[in-house]
């Protein structure tokens, strides 16, 4: 009963609050007062071999953390571009003391984190275990034991990292972007690629840590329940014998922008959406004066869900879920970038509106409001950040390393909060471009690159790896069909292919398809069966034991999908993909029959072999890029969209292991990638015209 009257009372306390207090909602609150920040300078100290180290002491908890920074600056790799990140890998695998897995259980025993990287490495641990944590990162830089099996495992990785990425449309949009904007032969624009990690080695691998794991020119952080006498003491016993070459900071030549603005683009025509990245290069080093009027004015362009970009594209237009803007800084240029992933149709109309923007804001079309709420998250998220005791070192480090004044950050907020809307003005004109930016687009040419011509800017072709495309001239005389190059035509490439499998003859006289398919996946064996009947009938089911899990049926005119017990009938747009293939071995038709479109892109390669990129635009408008084998004529790769939920997704399709069928040559092992998850399916028996009847496609 007590306790029901005290809610009670409580009750109309707040509501008599309510009535004393009258609260206008049509206005936002004002902005606070921009919180004091009190930063304490750490200790700092170098050892006799050059290391620097910084102690800021912290005793509210019994918590430590030491980070080893080597600050070697962007290194050009070349022709051995991702070596460096592969040492830095390596450094986990163990000391010429202790394997991996010991050196793993050792941490563990202790609840601690020791990480090591290229540039260097950290420990964190309770204040009674960290010097172990800390000796144990020690001997991880001073003593790896670089194993060859680990490294055979972490190169395997890296190529299928890559791999994911040569499909996934925004990383070929940033790398383009990096490689036009500084030269794709310089240590800013340059990018590992899967050659360039298969060439490397594990002496290659010895000799970047000979080069570039040194005391020279690295900052060793103290931060949390410890003195900076205890500190001196760890790092004397753990780095002060260490030795190493002497770093030099690399310096570069200033890149120039564009002289006039410029779209770059690359063709992806397979990509359900367009990426666009618009910029232009910055010198925006953080002693630089407009600095914080820079940050401001990124923020209010682009840097949130507020920024003019995401107002404008996404709440007004609908063209993306978001768009945004970001200013890179620091001792080299850098890039600003305002960016978005747009529906294909509406490429051109976001490009046009992110100028619009820019224009505003080098107009100085900012409202002190706008100004105001920048202000206000900067202050917030800054005061923020000091509740961790390792932002103080972090910022102590950026001082020492871009030669800041020892204020910096103490007046941080002073300069942020004078910041005016001339200010913004001025910094937004100076660092801002429009008239010579770079418009870097990656998506489906055939349906971007018409309406690019309105925007009257001149158009540059690369492939996806920053390479220029040379377009030349096709011979009217040649059929739309078969368009021609001086190497080889469409047609060819279709040619050989057929004969490469059997010859023409051979194929035409194959009407039915029976396999049986196996699948390992998630830990799990799944097999099943695939029939194919001409003209266009198809039927796959994969079962666990007894049971189908997944069941595919397409008659030719209809079907459906079954998951499990659930089952949906084929959508019309699925069933016209599914009419896409007009038999059994659909390259028969591709050049006979006009529903077809194919053209001729180019050369490229798959691991070690050369191929031909040939383009098919199927019937039902969905686009596939095909590559064959130079050598061989067969069909290794190809890269189209499938309807997934009312969505398309991109599909990648790779083939091999191909083998003697009856009359003709099939590929055993096909591995689909779909949205991200991989299917590898692999066919034990292939069965040709024996096994198949109508009633298998109801």
């Amino acid at each position: 009963m007590k306790k029901l009257i005290i809610v009670a009372l409580s009750v109309v306390c707040i509501q008599h609050g309510f009535t004393q207090v009258k609260v206008d909602r049509s206005r936002k609150p004002a902005a606070g007062v921009a919180p004091v920040v009190s930063i304490k300078d750490p200790v700092i100290f170098t050892l006799p071999n050059g290391m620097t180290v910084l102690v800021v002491e912290n005793h509210k908890l019994p918590k430590v953390t030491a980070s080893l920074t080597i600050d070697a600056g962007p290194v050009l790799e070349g022709k051995k571009a991702g070596l460096l990140d592969l040492m830095g890998q390596m450094l986990g695998e163990g000391t010429t003391s202790m394997s991996k897995d010991k050196f793993d259980e050792a941490v563990d025993i202790m609840g601690a984190e020791v990480n090591l990287y290229a540039a260097g490495g950290s420990a964190s641990a309770l204040t009674r275990y960290f010097e172990k944590a800390f000796n144990l990162m020690a001997d991880g830089i001073k003593n790896p034991s670089f194993p060859p099996a680990a490294f055979d495992k972490l190169k395997s990785l890296t190529i299928t990292g890559l791999k994911t990425d040569e499909k996934s449309v925004p990383a070929i949009a940033a790398r383009v972007n990096q490689a036009l904007s500084f030269g794709k032969h310089t240590a800013l624009g340059e990018f590992t690629t899967e050659e360039s990690v298969k060439g490397l080695t594990l002496n290659d691998v010895k000799e970047a840590y000979k080069n570039y794991i040194t005391p020279s020119r690295s900052y060793l952080t103290f931060v949390g329940d410890i003195t900076p006498a205890v500190a001196k003491t760890l790092a004397t016993n753990a780095f002060g014998n260490w030795t190493g070459k002497k770093l030099t900071l690399p310096a570069f030549p200033l890149v120039e922008n564009p002289v006039k603005t410029e779209i770059d683009f690359v063709d992806v025509p397979t990509a359900v959406q367009g990426e666009l990245n618009i910029g232009n290069i910055v010198n925006n080093p953080m002693n630089n004066k407009d600095y914080h009027a820079l940050l401001l004015a990124n923020q209010i362009l682009g840097g949130g869900a507020d920024g003019k970009l995401f107002m404008n594209l996404r709440e007004k237009h609908g063209f993306t879920y978001g768009s945004y803007s970001r200013i890179g800084s620091g001792r080299f240029q850098s890039l600003f970038t305002a960016s978005a992933a747009v529906r294909t149709d509406k490429v051109d109309s976001a490009a046009a509106e992110i100028f619009s923007e820019i224009l505003n804001m080098r107009d100085g079309k900012i409202t002190p409001e706008e100004l105001d709420i920048a202000k206000a998250k900067y202050n917030g998220s800054f005061a923020l950040g000091m509740e961790d005791p390792a932002r103080t070192a972090t910022y102590a480090g950026n001082i020492l390393i871009n030669n800041l004044p020892k204020d910096f950050y103490r007046t941080y907020l002073q300069k942020i909060n004078s910041v005016s809307l001339d200010d913004l003005k001025n910094v937004a004109k100076t660092y801002f471009n429009e008239s010579n930016s770079r418009i870097v687009i990656v998506g489906n040419g055939d349906k971007i690159l018409p309406k690019l011509m309105r925007l009257g800017y001149p158009v540059k072709k690369y492939d996806r790896y920053a390479d220029p495309i040379i377009e030349k001239p096709v011979d009217k005389k040649v059929n739309e069909t078969d368009k021609t190059t001086d190497k080889i035509s469409a047609a060819e490439i279709v040619a050989s292919y057929l004969k490469a499998i059997g010859g023409k003859e051979e194929v035409m006289k194959i009407q039915t398809i029976s396999s049986v398919i196996g699948l390992d996946m998630m830990g799990r064996t799944f097999e099943g069966t695939e029939k194919k009947m001409n003209p266009n009938m198809q039927v796959t089911e994969i079962k666990m034991g007894a049971v189908t899990v997944m069941k595919s049926v397409f008659d030719g005119k209809s079907g459906f999908q079954q998951q499990g017990p659930q089952k949906k009938d084929l959508t019309e747009k699925e069933v016209r993909e599914a009419m896409d293939e007009k038999g059994v071995i659909p390259q028969l038709y591709y050049i006979t029959s006009a529903d077809y479109k194919t053209d001729y892109l180019g050369t490229g390669k798959i691991a070690d072999e050369d191929t031909y990129q040939l383009k098919v635009v199927m019937p039902s408008g969905r686009t596939s890029v095909q590559e064959y084998a130079v050598k061989t004529g067969l069909l290794l790769k190809e890269e189209t969209t499938a309807v997934q939920e009312d969505s398309e997704v991109p599909v990648t399709v790779e083939y091999k292991n191909y083998k003697k069928t009856g009359t003709l040559l099939l590929p055993t092992e096909v591995t689909r990638t779909i949205g991200g998850q991989e299917i590898p399916l692999k066919y034990t028996a292939i069965k040709l015209n024996e096994g198949v009847t109508a009633i298998d496609f109801k």
